[in-house]
């Protein structure tokens, strides 16, 4: 779509345009459009822009994704397609593995995501097996890479369905998410969730990360000193009093 950056709308139409690219290009589900639609309606709520709330679980973020053992980046068609290039720098940041993951079954599209990460520059991509899968859930997002998510302790997963962060909870691993809807199951149950547009929120968080100077016993506070649900109460709040 040839969209003048005058218009008013013009952020909102491009990145919308990605997901619609990712669709033809055998990345994105037809529901991650449906998924890419509800959370542009929550942006419009939040003032399409980061607030402090977002702004403090970045830094939350930041601080348990330096401390993790082993971090490791979960991504979805909707993912993929709408920032790839911060996808990659991340794991570079972080030496961490990427790791498909979607939720309407399909080899093909696994593996078009896959390739889709590694012509833009990833080194790393793990694929879901049959073999190990996580405990509490159903759907064919438990089937996880032994490598990875399985024995991953904190895992990025932007765009999440809430059942499996709920899962990985119980699973005894830490669960930073992206959401732009704070009442959403993904951000009530995660570790760290930033209520924030998914295109904003990583150009963010790799500078906090390259930026941090912290010693460990400095992150270690930062978290400590974190509460999500303050954080979701804060997003809530500004919603109900209208951006």
């Amino acid at each position: 779509m040839s969209v003048p950056k005058s218009h008013p709308r013009y952020a909102s139409l491009k990145t919308r345009d990605l997901i619609v690219a990712g669709v033809l290009k055998g990345v994105t589900s037809l529901h991650g459009l449906t998924a890419h639609g509800r959370g542009e309606a929550f942006d419009y709520l939040l003032g399409e822009k980061t607030n402090d709330f977002a702004k403090k679980a970045i830094a939350a973020a930041a601080a348990m994704l330096l401390l993790a053992k082993k971090p490791v980046i979960s991504v979805n068609g909707n993912v993929a397609a709408l920032v790839v290039k911060e996808l990659i720098q991340l794991a570079k940041l972080l030496n961490a593995p990427l790791e498909v993951n979607i939720f309407h079954s399909s080899k093909k599209r696994e593996k078009a995501i896959k390739e889709y990460l590694i012509k833009n520059g990833a080194k790393v991509v793990l694929m879901p097996g049959k073999t190990f899968k996580i405990n509490y859930l159903d759907s064919n997002r438990k089937f996880v890479n032994e490598n990875g998510i399985y024995k991953a302790d904190v895992i990025f997963v932007p765009l999440e369905d809430g059942d499996r962060t709920e899962a990985l909870i119980k699973n005894n691993k830490r669960v930073i998410t992206v959401d732009l809807n704070p009442l959403s199951r993904t951000a009530q149950k995660a570790s760290i969730s930033i209520v924030d547009n998914i295109v904003r929120v990583m150009p963010l968080l790799i500078d906090e990360i390259k930026k941090c100077k912290y010693e460990r016993a400095e992150l270690e506070k930062i978290i400590k000193q974190y509460n999500n649900q303050t954080i979701l109460n804060e997003a809530i709040a500004l919603i109900r009093k209208g951006s």
